[in-house]
């Protein structure tokens, strides 16, 4: 049976890329989550006043891989000891956020970020908020697959292809198999 992962790690276009490449990654859904306006525009969160992060849902097999290591995926491909910034992307909208939707996802994102901060990955304590999930807003339809329709433009290049390419690099067993 499916389950969600909501997850915010800066840009979505970033994070949608990288677990768009995972077995048992069955859909990525860019979206907004964690603010108080409903149904709010790409360009309103932008502003950040909304008070949403760009987020992605991820509907994953639990039996081919397991939250945890989507968890585990996701504070390799992201900074998350800058508070409200991945690179030059910055404000709450870019926060790093785990989005829980049960009690068992938060007690696997509080293990993973005591493992991340015990290994010394990064040399900051790591600030990913871990919240209940609030109501999941979808992107606008030009944010789906911003990547693998764009893969050439400045901002994929400089920004996306390098954190897929970690993906592909340090996660080479859980990608997709060619088609």
């Amino acid at each position: 049976m499916s389950e969600t992962a909501i997850l915010g790690g800066g840009c979505f276009w970033c994070t949608e890329a990288a677990f768009a490449e995972l077995q048992g990654v069955s859909a990525v859904q860019s979206g907004y989550a964690g603010g108080v306006v409903p149904n709010p525009s790409y360009q309103a969160v932008c502003t950040g006043r909304t008070g949403h992060a760009e987020v992605v849902q991820v509907t994953f097999e639990p039996e081919i891989i397991s939250y945890e290591d989507l968890l585990r995926v996701f504070f390799t491909i992201h900074d998350p000891t800058t508070l409200n910034r991945q690179g030059a992307d910055a404000g709450t909208q870019y926060r790093s956020v785990i989005f829980y939707v049960s009690p068992e996802q938060a007690d696997a994102a509080r293990r993973i970020i005591a493992e991340f901060e015990a290994s010394k990955v990064w040399s900051g304590p790591i600030v990913t908020e871990v919240s209940a999930a609030p109501a999941f807003f979808r992107a606008e339809p030009e944010h789906d697959q911003y990547f693998a329709r764009n893969p050439y433009s400045g901002y994929c290049q400089a920004v996306i292809a390098p954190k897929v390419a970690k993906l592909r690099k340090s996660f080479t067993a859980r990608l997709r198999k060619p088609a």
